[in-house]
């Protein structure tokens, strides 16, 4: 028997925050139709649980995910979930349409509690840096111990990471007040914050991941316990729930950056489904709306 697919949804937009009622209406057809944003190639990734092993959701927003029972649905229907959850600390100009980080917390133990812990992983990312036009610097990592220390408690281990990406697209996008730039910090520095973000989350029996920062793991310190993250894990995801999955690389992702992700099939449209939480740092938003 061959192996069974992953679906994620999405890395390309906010799926559950946005588009679940689309989601489900594939899910009914049986089939969702993608498109390659790179080549634009048309294809039919099956939607039935005799192909799809799992499903991955991304998001920061899963309150509508939760509140219209969506993740039972499919539960019913023969369907493994998988939540790829980022909760960042509060921060309205960066994250400007986001909820509060208390609801994002509670949204997370409802997970917990209704999928297991097992089957959420937090994605604190970017860690952004910034300036501001007084010349005094800025990060988002203020609420970070806080945000640790409560979903620890709901029993999540797993904690993945990254350092903005700096798109030429984001640095052209109008910011949230005159003097805003973002800024790269040099590699001591990204090599302090990951210690420092390691020895915070430790006591709380979590465990650290990078997301495709090959360059910066490659020079922590020997005695780090940081690893490089497949934030589509499919051998976490065999372990979770059995069956066959295959173990291949995604050829897709930026292998030669650390990325550690396995091949799966991502159905989120950039342009048909735009993401509405206009995140400042984010690639994936084709509006640079202010």
């Amino acid at each position: 028997m061959s192996s069974k697919i992953v679906i994620s949804a999405s890395r390309r937009t906010d799926i559950p925050a946005f588009y679940m009622k689309w989601f489900m209406d594939r899910i009914d057809k049986g089939f969702f139709e993608t498109v390659n944003p790179y080549n634009q190639k048309k294809s039919i990734v099956p939607a039935t649980p005799d192909h799809v092993h799992t499903i991955v959701f991304w998001s920061k927003d899963f309150a509508r995910f939760i509140d219209g029972g969506y993740g039972e649905q499919l539960r019913k229907k023969g369907f493994h979930l998988f939540f790829n959850f980022t909760i960042n600390s509060k921060n309205s100009f960066l994250e400007p349409n986001i909820p509060p980080l208390e609801n994002r917390i509670r949204q997370a133990n409802a997970l917990c509690k209704t999928f297991g812990p097992e089957t959420v992983s937090w994605r604190f990312d970017p860690v952004c840096f910034y300036t501001l036009s007084d010349g005094s610097t800025g990060n988002n990592l203020g609420d970070f111990s806080k945000i640790a220390k409560k979903l620890a408690s709901f029993g999540i281990l797993r904690c993945i990471t990254s350092f903005m990406d700096h798109y030429a697209k984001i640095d052209k996008r109008p910011k949230p007040f005159e003097g805003f730039h973002f800024i790269d910090p040099d590699m001591d520095t990204k090599i302090k914050i990951l210690q420092k973000m390691e020895s915070t989350i430790v006591p709380n029996k979590m465990k650290l991941y990078t997301c495709c920062e090959k360059e910066v793991l490659s020079a922590m310190p020997e005695e780090t316990n940081i690893q490089n993250s497949s934030c589509i894990p499919n051998r976490l995801l065999q372990d979770l729930f059995g069956g066959s999955l295959s173990y291949q690389k995604d050829a897709g992702q930026r292998i030669k950056q650390g990325c550690g992700c396995m091949v799966s099939k991502d159905i989120g449209l950039y342009k048909q489904q735009p993401c509405y939480h206009n995140c400042l740092f984010c690639y994936a938003n084709p509006k640079d709306k202010k």
